[in-house]
């Protein structure tokens, strides 16, 4: 008994030697570990905030006939701009509180091609209504969600899965080729820009299954004015003034001389003149640039007055294993997608760090999990990471997704057979 109680006392007597220590270097352990912390709090009170939210998932059945544009499609997502909220720390970081996020998705199961909308219960009026404002004809109604349909553990010994997360080549004030570009020289007429992705899922064999996510948020135009004026900046050549304490001054000559003490060991070093100044253009700018520049600078001024959306483009290709095959995905409709770039502008490419394929170690383990990775983050539309999210204007996100018009004629896109009609002024009123 007195050996326990010794080693009581001791053990005891160590976690107060730990604290101790600990309130001496306190100032230096927490710095480090706070954004830990803070991340990891994030994190938790962002899944307890979403478990009290309730989410609908909406489906829309296009019209028959639609003899216009997109331009529709543009003025409903200009109305949800309404929904748009900027938090404070306490929101934030104790309430848990997120932005109100939609999600536009557009699935083929086996060729049969749906148009879902993913938001909260909240808004399920809201969003029928602005539909309805736009497209008289169509049909809107609830549905189970469909991402359901499938084992909830995928890969597994009879399905298998791939998928991606796409991020822009280009930063974000470039847009896509937007569907006001998309029309035939020739005749005129308006070509349906998601022609191209609807083909491809209309091809897709029974068993298979693909799942476009566009999982979106109205952005803030304060996170994001800053950066976009900076882009003009940059696309007309003005260089950025450095900032930092090595930039200028004694220390920045320090730095220099610090930085080419071995680049001297083996060549000449260069040093820099800070008191050189760079000649500038005197030309005003129309001098100055090229004609396709000077679309591209009138493109990015329009395109930064506009709402912007906060869009996650997330891809998902399953499918029992007897049958799968990721080349509809991985190359036909990642091709498609390409209908929207413009090499002047903007574009998509597939995210390295969401593709589920790995490369030279552990490879059919780490694909494995990848995979059930981004099959869980299209489930829980999850708007994670931030840094891979691509900002959209209301113009870009109508092209990208909306009722396609009577130049789509495949018959895997189901359409309401007859149009909608109020009751005649003059019908007869039976009164008892």
């Amino acid at each position: 008994m007195g050996f326990l109680f010794q080693t009581l006392l001791g053990f005891f007597a160590d976690i107060g030697g730990a604290f101790s220590l600990l309130g001496k270097v306190w100032y230096f352990v927490v710095p480090f570990f706070f954004p830990l912390v803070r991340f990891v709090w994030r994190e938790y009170i962002k899944v307890e905030y979403r478990k009290k939210v309730k989410y609908v998932v909406l489906e829309f059945i296009p019209p028959k006939e639609i003899e216009q544009s997109p331009k529709p499609m543009e003025l409903f997502f200009a109305a949800l701009s309404g929904t748009i909220k900027s938090f404070n720390a306490y929101e934030r970081y104790i309430e848990g509180r997120l932005p109100n996020f939609f999600s536009f998705e557009l699935v083929s199961n086996g060729g049969e091609i749906h148009f879902y909308i993913w938001c909260e219960r909240k808004y399920q009026n809201m969003v029928q209504a602005n539909l309805y404002a736009q497209y008289p004809d169509i049909e809107v109604f609830e549905v189970p969600d469909y991402v359901w349909s499938v084992p909830s553990t995928v890969p597994n010994n009879e399905w298998d899965l791939w998928g991606v997360e796409y991020e822009a080549t280009r930063p974000d004030l470039y847009p896509i080729r937007t569907y006001k570009f998309f029309e035939e020289d020739v005749t005129g007429k308006m070509v349906d820009p998601m022609g191209s992705m609807l083909e491809v899922m209309a091809s897709l064999p029974p068993g298979q299954q693909i799942w476009f996510q566009l999982m979106s948020w109205v952005a803030v135009p304060s996170t994001y004015q800053k950066d976009f004026k900076d882009t003009i900046k940059e696309f007309l050549g003005e260089k950025k003034k450095k900032k930092g304490m090595f930039s200028s001054g004694v220390l920045g000559d320090v730095a220099d001389v610090f930085s080419n003490v071995f680049r001297g060991m083996f060549g000449t070093p260069e040093f820099t003149n800070t008191n050189e100044k760079e000649e500038e253009d005197p030309r005003p700018v129309e001098f100055r640039l090229r004609p396709i520049e000077k679309e591209v600078l009138k493109s990015l001024e329009t395109n930064m007055g506009k709402m912007q959306f906060l869009v996650k483009p997330r891809l998902v290709h399953v499918g029992r294993r007897e049958s799968f095959d990721k080349t509809f995905s991985n190359k036909a409709f990642s091709g498609a997608l390409n209908d929207f770039a413009d090499q002047n502008m903007n574009g998509f490419k597939k995210g390295r760090r969401s593709e589920t394929k790995a490369d030279f170690f552990m490879v059919e383990e780490r694909s494995r999990q990848r995979k059930r990775r981004i099959l869980m983050r299209y489930r829980d539309r999850d708007d994670d990471p931030d840094d891979t999210s691509v900002l959209m204007s209301a113009e870009e996100m109508a092209t990208m997704f909306h009722p396609p018009d009577m130049s789509v004629v495949t018959p895997a896109v189901p359409r309401v057979p007859a149009k909608r009609a109020g009751a005649p002024a003059n019908l007869p009123i039976m009164r008892e």
